[in-house]
């Protein structure tokens, strides 16, 4: 069953830094935009950033996962395992700064899956995962 795409909107800093990093970095091709906000389509689904200057960046919260401090919140997309390699490869050469480096999470266990955490220019956290078993998604 295919999914349904998602909107989700969220603040940003910069708007030319968010344009470098959805439409450059990460290849997010860009849709209607103001001098206020800017819309992406992030591998299908639409994200919104809002412009919302800040003199100091949010701080996120933490929580334990396989080993890992995940920040909260955060969003992301579920990829094909070939974008998310494909994905990883690029952030790599770009020396990314990576919140919890690529790897495998639960490996050999039910919900096994690819993931990465990274921030966006204005704090956000993002993470990107795969499965190689799509049927894991929602598995317990």
């Amino acid at each position: 069953m295919p999914l349904t795409p998602f909107h989700l909107a969220f603040p940003v800093d910069d708007l030319d830094a968010a344009r470098a990093f959805y439409g450059g970095l990460l290849g997010c091709p860009e849709g209607r935009s103001s001098a206020q906000w800017i819309d992406f389509d992030l591998f299908g689904h639409q994200i919104v950033t809002h412009l919302k200057p800040s003199k100091q960046k949010d701080q996120t919260h933490h929580n334990p996962v396989d080993g890992h401090d995940v920040p909260v919140p955060h969003f992301g997309v579920v990829l094909q395992m070939e974008q998310w390699e494909a994905l990883s490869e690029r952030l790599k050469a770009a020396n990314v700064s990576f919140v919890i480096e690529p790897y495998i999470r639960f490996k050999g266990e039910t919900g096994e899956q690819a993931t990465m955490f990274f921030l966006d220019p204005a704090g956000n956290a993002l993470e990107f995962k795969a499965f190689a078993d799509m049927g894991q998604l929602f598995a317990r």
